[in-house]
């Protein structure tokens, strides 16, 4: 028994963090550096320490930390809720935020380390702030002569790739630069195409996961036996909203709820004025094929806050877990168009699309600047346009990409 237990352990996945802690070879060259680290709540060891104790504890010099979107803590809930700079209660180190008075690392920011190590838990989908954060830390690093490490994990979508590519022209924070919306790449890997694409002079360095298997089940790019789940953002609260993120966060630019104010947001739409079974019907009368890979079951909610904060809403919820998914057949982008279609459908002059100032874009429709361009929404509203009209437009981009991240790819 002893053998099969130490056979089974020696198995396990090990992400980068992980890898850099048991190996003094690999952290050899981090030795007289100034180390920094970019980090959030979802930044942790196998055995739940976060990555910044355990990076000291191991002796390696941190002089600096670094927050993304929602802040170190991951305190702070919705878009456009900046996180300010502070001084670390038990290090005594800065704490820089990169969601606050800036977005991009500052000179004075960037003089603090020698070496940044980036440990950001992803979700695998273009709009994720944590992508665009990398961007800006590898050109700053380019600019400022610094070396930066990403401590691998896992792509907890898998490898699917699926959605619009964002346009010349529609580059932002939540659109750093010409990817459909669901990549399947990891952090480490995303940093080896953006020093490509971009040209940059950097000093770059993955440390690798052991052991990841991104089309295995149970859990196809997410460890289900080996790793607990950690929101690495607050509305991200189970690996059914991770598999569900590339097209559920097109709600966040409409009036629908994405759920936000419950306990499953992201995993689920609605409105107090839709009739969800409706809905429902109408979408797999539309296109029954692109309902596949999940289930969807009619419900109510009533969201505390956000968006129909304290009414009652009548909404679908996607599950894509359980003996319900199929990690192939899922189109989360798709589905979520889907449902905008067949709410157009039903209710012609519903006001589906939300104007307001969308992660510091102003002047442009919220659902357009997380499409990367107006092709989505010009689909769902065109009365005349079929289902079949938008895959001839997205499967070319689709077909694209899945040849340009070939080269990046680590595992």
């Amino acid at each position: 028994m002893l053998c099969a237990r130490t056979a089974a352990t020696n198995r396990r996945m090990k992400i980068g963090i992980d890898r850099l802690l048991a190996d003094p070879d690999l952290r050899a060259p981090l030795e007289g550096k100034r180390v920094a680290l970019l980090a959030h709540p979802a930044s942790v060891t196998a055995d739940l320490t976060h990555s910044l104790d355990a990076l000291v504890a191991a002796g390696v010099n941190v002089t600096a930390m670094f927050g993304p979107q929602h802040g170190v803590r991951g305190d702070l809930q919705d878009n456009m809720m900046e996180s300010p700079d502070f001084t670390d209660p038990v290090y005594g180190i800065p704490v820089f935020s990169l969601y606050g008075e800036v977005r991009r690392p500052t000179g004075q920011s960037m003089h603090t380390f020698d070496v940044m190590l980036v440990d950001l838990q992803d979700l695998g989908c273009r709009i994720y702030t944590f992508i665009t954060t990398l961007r800006y830390v590898l050109e700053a690093a380019a600019e400022h002569g610094k070396t930066v490490w990403v401590l691998d994990r896992p792509n907890p979508a898998g490898r699917p790739i699926e959605g619009l590519t964002l346009r010349e022209g529609w580059e932002s924070f939540v659109g750093a630069g010409p990817m459909p919306m669901r990549h399947g790449l990891t952090l480490g890997e995303l940093g080896r195409w953006f020093i490509d694409r971009l040209k940059l002079d950097v000093d770059y360095k993955v440390i690798e996961m052991r052991g990841w298997r991104p089309g295995a089940e149970p859990g196809f790019g997410w460890p289900l036996e080996e790793r607990v789940w950690i929101n690495p953002s607050p509305n991200a609260p189970n690996i059914n909203m991770a598999r569900a993120y590339a097209g559920t966060v097109m709600l966040e630019g409409t009036t629908l709820s994405e759920g936000r104010g419950t306990t499953r947001p992201l995993e689920l739409f609605g409105a107090p004025d839709i009739d969800a079974k409706a809905v429902i019907a109408e979408m797999r009368r539309l296109a029954p094929e692109w309902l596949d890979g999940c289930a969807l079951r009619e419900i109510w909610f009533e969201p505390t806050f956000h968006k129909h904060a304290k009414t009652l809403c009548n909404g679908v919820h996607i599950h894509a877990e359980g003996r319900f998914y199929d990690h192939q057949a899922f189109r989360p982008w798709r589905l979520q168009a889907l449902g905008f279609k067949a709410i157009r459908g039903l209710y012609p002059d519903y006001p589906l699309w939300r104007d307001f100032p969308y992660e510091y874009e102003f002047g442009k429709l919220a659902i357009d600047v997380i499409n990367g361009s107006p092709l989505l929404r010009e689909w769902v509203d065109d009365a005349a346009a079929a289902p079949g009209d938008l895959d001839a437009i997205t499967r070319p981009d689709e077909q694209a990409w899945e040849e340009a991240r070939r080269p990046f790819l680590l595992y």
